[in-house]
């Protein structure tokens, strides 16, 4: 491994890790300013706006990656531009439509979640998917060139910003804080596509020309990207609307803290799954599928040790933690913690799932064993949930995490034969028994 790749991988791992810490203090910052219930307030429309944003705003960045680097091999700069034109317009409108949903749902929202404040909350928050629609495209650029580490920068950028939004705005209320996160957002995003335009103005100049034979698909990898991201939102961002629904918002906010240690295996595990994504993707477009593997057999050994000696200790810790760093007052969220810890622990060893898909071109992978977790998770929230609260969807999350384990072991399974069946027997001691 070159000196540079070297420095490039650990200034991208500093960032992110940078970026998600700064992230986890605002939703500290918010939980200690706001207070228990307003906090639930905040947590809840938060997690709305999450759900309706991941569910009507198309996934075009895998799209974008897969075939921007197939592009990018064959030197094709025209396809190369009218593609990101292209997918760009239907970001921007999904994150439209996400807008409007939210817009609509407000006026009942109050009603359907027991609380006041919550219509007040969403109609702040409302523009969040707009603003940040074309966030993810310019980020995309970076990646094509290798340079994840700029993307971290911009991570950290994008969370400080969020993270001053509610220090200046939440002390004046819900509605204050999830306005000003706009703000923020809009300033952030404004940055990071600007630093994509550059990006895709480095690449060799060329008229843009029609993607032509390869519209179909594109079209199909958009369609079953975004059915995937619309099934994971079942899952991330459902589970807890569906507490608030049986539990109300309070419960919500204790959840939001509780998820704080599957927040922070996510930040650790960031930087390689965003490494994976970027060269992965390239190796195998180059057609070297045995690196690809072993690149994903070494990083679960390495997470399977991490957590073996993280998780116990996080989670004697786990009381303590939570009465240091969120108060007394969420003292509740103890027991949802400790349980979240365990789902954590099994998606950080299983953190290459996310980009394993869009490398080999098979999102479809993701429909299916994240719709088994879903399916297992929500019915287990709104039966668990209602009984014990916070503590109930999290054990639903647990299952539905092992759930998602089992069904990706299936799928490796069946991926090694079929690659040993297209190799002789074996793809260079990659997927060997």
């Amino acid at each position: 491994m070159s000196s540079g790749l070297l420095r490039r991988r650990s200034a991208t791992a500093l960032w992110v890790w940078a970026a998600v810490a700064v992230g986890i203090l605002g939703t500290v910052a918010a939980a200690r300013i706001l207070g228990l219930e307003d906090f639930g307030v905040f947590a809840t429309a938060l997690v709305a706006v999450g759900f309706f944003q991941i569910l009507l705003d198309l996934t075009v960045e895998e799209s974008l990656t897969k075939y921007g680097f197939r592009y990018v091999a064959g030197e094709d700069w025209g396809r190369l531009r009218r593609l990101f034109r292209q997918l760009l317009l239907l970001k921007l409108v999904g994150g439209l439509l996400a807008t409007l949903i939210l817009v609509a749902l407000a006026p009942f929202a109050d009603g359907l979640f027991g609380t006041e404040g919550l219509r007040t909350a969403l109609l702040a928050a409302a523009l969040l998917p707009l603003v940040q629609s074309s966030e993810n495209v310019g980020a995309t650029a970076l990646l094509l060139h290798g340079r994840y580490d700029l993307r971290g920068v911009y991570q950290l950028v994008s969370t400080s910003l969020r993270l001053g939004a509610i220090l200046l705005a939440a002390p004046h209320g819900v509605a204050w804080a999830l306005g000003a996160l706009v703000v923020a957002q809009a300033i952030a995003t404004a940055g990071v596509s600007v630093a994509g335009v550059v990006a895709l103005r480095r690449f060799p100049a060329a008229a843009s020309r029609p993607l032509a034979e390869d519209v179909p698909g594109i079209r199909s990898f958009v369609l079953q990207s975004s059915i995937a991201t619309g099934v994971v939102s079942l899952r991330t961002t459902l589970v807890p609307l569906l507490l608030g629904v049986v539990s109300g918002t309070t419960q919500v906010g204790l959840f939001r803290i509780a998820q704080t240690p599957q927040t922070g295996f996510a930040a650790a595990s960031s930087p390689a799954r965003l490494v994976l994504l970027t060269e992965q993707t390239r190796d195998w477009e180059h057609g070297e599928r045995a690196r690809v593997l072993a690149g994903i057999r070494a990083y679960s050994k390495w997470a399977a040790v991490v957590m073996v000696v993280a998780v116990p200790v996080f989670f004697v810790l786990m009381p303590w933690l939570v009465r240091l760093v969120f108060g007394e007052e969420f003292d509740d969220a103890v027991a949802a913690a400790r349980v979240i810890l365990l789902a954590g622990a099994i998606h950080f060893v299983l953190g290459w799932t996310k980009s394993f898909p869009v490398t080999i071109g098979r999102p479809r992978l993701r429909i299916v064993t994240h719709g088994l977790e879903a399916l297992v998770a929500i019915p287990s929230t709104v039966a668990l949930g209602a009984e014990w609260g916070a503590t109930g969807a999290a054990v639903a999350v647990l299952l539905s995490t092992l759930v998602f384990a089992g069904a990706w072991a299936v799928v490796l399974v069946r991926l090694r034969s079929e690659l040993r069946g297209e190799h002789g027997g074996t793809l260079d001691g990659a997927v060997a028994p």
